[in-house]
Order: C-alpha cells, then sequence, then structure tokens
C-alpha cells in the first residue's frame, strides 16, 4: 500500500478574484445570447416563473471520505469532521447560483480534541441556456482523521482515545459539465432550481460531459505531497417526475458513468522527491430519489441519493468513494426586485428588435 498522499481534491492556488471575474464575463455573455423566452402564461406541460426569484435552503447528510481498499492489509477510512452540510442557493430565470458550508449550530466538528477541525465550502453556478446545462463549482475540503482507527490499533478505545489526524489533508476542485435534455416536454429545471413546474409527468435522457481538475496536498511528519488529478467522464443520466394530484411529485434518476483519470504525483520523503504520473480508467454510478411539494411561492422536499466511484489504483489497491446522504430543502419564490429585473427586461427588448 503506498503512503497516505493526503488524497483530498484540491486546486492549486486558484484566485478568487480571477474565478469571479471570468463567471462574472460568462454571465454577460450567456444573458445576450440565450436571454429567456418564456412566457408569463402557463403551456401544456409547464408552469413559468419568470418574475420570481427562487431561494432554497439544502440540509444534507452527505460526509466526505476516502476509503483505501488493500487486498493485503488493512483498509485505510479517512473522513471529516463534520455532519451536515448546508447549501444556500438563489435561482433567477436560467443562472443559478449555490453556496454550500458545515453549519456549526447542526453539530459540525464534534470531539475536535479526538478527530481534529474540518473545513467545507462550496461554490456552484448552473446556466440553462435553452435545452443545455453548463455547471461550473469550486470546492474545498480541509482536516480529515482516520475513521477505522481499531483496525490499526487494538488497544484504541473509542470516544478516550484520539483518532490519528491529518488537519493537512486538503482538497480542492475545479470542476463543470455540460449537460442536454433530450425531451422538450421534460424540465429539469423543475427538480433541481425550481424555476419552472411540470404540469405533466415525464422523462428524459439527459447525457453529460464532466471534468475537473483537483489537486490533492498533504503534509505529516517529513512527507510532503502533492497530487493532481484531471477527470473526464460521460455519463448516460435518465430522470424521471412522476407529478402527483398537481402539487406533489416524486423524481427519480440514474446516472452510470466512465472516465479516464490523469494523474501526477510529487511527494517529499525526507528530503528525497519522488515523481510518478499514471493514467486510470473510472467507474462512477450515481443515483437518487427525491419527492416534494410545490406552490406559486413556497416548496418542500428530501431526497436520498448515493454516489459510487472507484478505480484501480494498482493490482491489490482500489480507491473508491461511496456515499449514501439524505437533503432536506425548502424554499420560497418572491417578485425580483427591480433592480435586478429591469436590465434583464432591456436585455430581452434589444434582442427581441
Amino acid at each position: 500500500m503506498k503512503p497516505i498522499k493526503k488524497q483530498s481534491f484540491s486546486i492549486t492556488n486558484h484566485n478568487t478574484t480571477g474565478l469571479c471575474l471570468f463567471l462574472i464575463s460568462l454571465f454577460l455573455n450567456f444573458s445576450t445570447l440565450y436571454s429567456q423566452n418564456e412566457k408569463s402564461q402557463d403551456t401544456t406541460n409547464f408552469i413559468y416563473y419568470p418574475d420570481k426569484i427562487m431561494v432554497r435552503a439544502n440540509l444534507s447528510t452527505q460526509s466526505d471520505n476516502y476509503l483505501l481498499n488493500n487486498k493485503k492489509g488493512a483498509n485505510l477510512d479517512l473522513e471529516t469532521n463534520n455532519s451536515y452540510k448546508l447549501f444556500l442557493s438563489v435561482d433567477y430565470k436560467f443562472i443559478g447560483f449555490s453556496y454550500g458550508f458545515y453549519p456549526k449550530f447542526f453539530g459540525g466538528n464534534k470531539d475536535e480534541d479526538l478527530k481534529g477541525k474540518s473545513t467545507f465550502s462550496d461554490y456552484n453556478f448552473r446556466f440553462f441556456l435553452g435545452r443545455w446545462l453548463q455547471t461550473v463549482n469550486y470546492s474545498k475540503t480541509k482536516g480529515y482523521y482516520v475513521a477505522n482507527m481499531s483496525e490499526f490499533d487494538p488497544t484504541w478505545v473509542e470516544g478516550k482515545d484520539p483518532y490519528i489526524q491529518f488537519p493537512d489533508f486538503k482538497t480542492l476542485q475545479l470542476g463543470m459539465s455540460t449537460s442536454y435534455i433530450f425531451n422538450p416536454k421534460f424540465s429539469l429545471k423543475s427538480i433541481t432550481t425550481f424555476t419552472e413546474w411540470q404540469k405533466k409527468s415525464a422523462g428524459s435522457f439527459v447525457p453529460s460531459l464532466i471534468y475537473s481538475y483537483n489537486t490533492i496536498r498533504s503534509k505529516s511528519d517529513d512527507i510532503d505531497g502533492k497530487q493532481k488529478e484531471f477527470d473526464l467522464r460521460l455519463a448516460a443520466g435518465y430522470y424521471y417526475n412522476f407529478i402527483i394530484n398537481k402539487r406533489f411529485y416524486v423524481a427519480s434518476h440514474l446516472s452510470p458513468s466512465l472516465g479516464v483519470k490523469f494523474m501526477k504525483d510529487k511527494s517529499i520523503d525526507s528530503g528525497v522527491e519522488t515523481i510518478e504520473k499514471d493514467t486510470y480508467f473510472t467507474r462512477n454510478l450515481d443515483g437518487g430519489l427525491k419527492m416534494g411539494y410545490n406552490s406559486d411561492r413556497i416548496l418542500f422536499g428530501a431526497s436520498l441519493n448515493f454516489s459510487v466511484s472507484s478505480y484501480n489504483q494498482d493490482k491489490s489497491t482500489v480507491i473508491s468513494n461511496d456515499k449514501i446522504f439524505g437533503l432536506l430543502y425548502c424554499g420560497y419564490r418572491f417578485d425580483a426586485p427591480n433592480f435586478i429585473a429591469k436590465p434583464v427586461e432591456k436585455i430581452d427588448g434589444k434582442i427581441k428588435m
């Protein structure tokens, strides 16, 4: 088994200001090219909310952990010290933004003296351009501990003895995805951003191209490691939204994908530098079941999701990251203020000319 290289996805010192300027530029270009053409009145298949801003709070039980499976020895389970993630979202017409973090008031970073401190931040932008969906995501996670201590130290006592901690185990990720919705009678917005509501049950094949750049940074004693990864995968997703009594829905999706991972690993152990380059084939399966209620103003619901990913590092070692988590959400629609609505209306008028 290779030494632990603090495997967390990270991006090498990306400038936040530069990222924001890039996204603002992206927004302005998309606004000009793909101004929303939704009408105020309902259609046969959809209810539109073109003048409403959707705000939501999503509470997720998703955890961050990495499992190193070694067929010749003990597995290594690395986890962050948190119980929940909170995401605050704002969506208007075809653009949306969300920010995620560990909420301390829901039990984040319990038992810091035993497990250490973990931090998490996530920024997500999404653009619906007709039947195309483009997402941009940046996330950072820091601080892990060895959850399966009993497998390494038989004398270790849970709740009394500290876990092995990796406070400088840091992951950053810049990821993007491009998706296409084949069925024009299916609204992906109705189960993701909720800026539309689907009136009739429908489903659609939604293939996606997913690409991300990650940097994994780890430090401990005499070991200093940095791992850079570029992942590219193609997902064959299918979504179905079942409408019940106009206001309730049950939606499911399943998205298997295959891809390739290009990895460069640079480590310094006791002053000796080692560089390794590898290419791996990856396997992923994502899915979930969501249900909820929608009215013209308020909405709420819950979902159960899973994510399975793995690749073979060598003949005896499999790197996997499997997650099953629940999510509760509630949201409210309100009229867009004039300082937001008027510029968009001017853009619409110029394009119609």
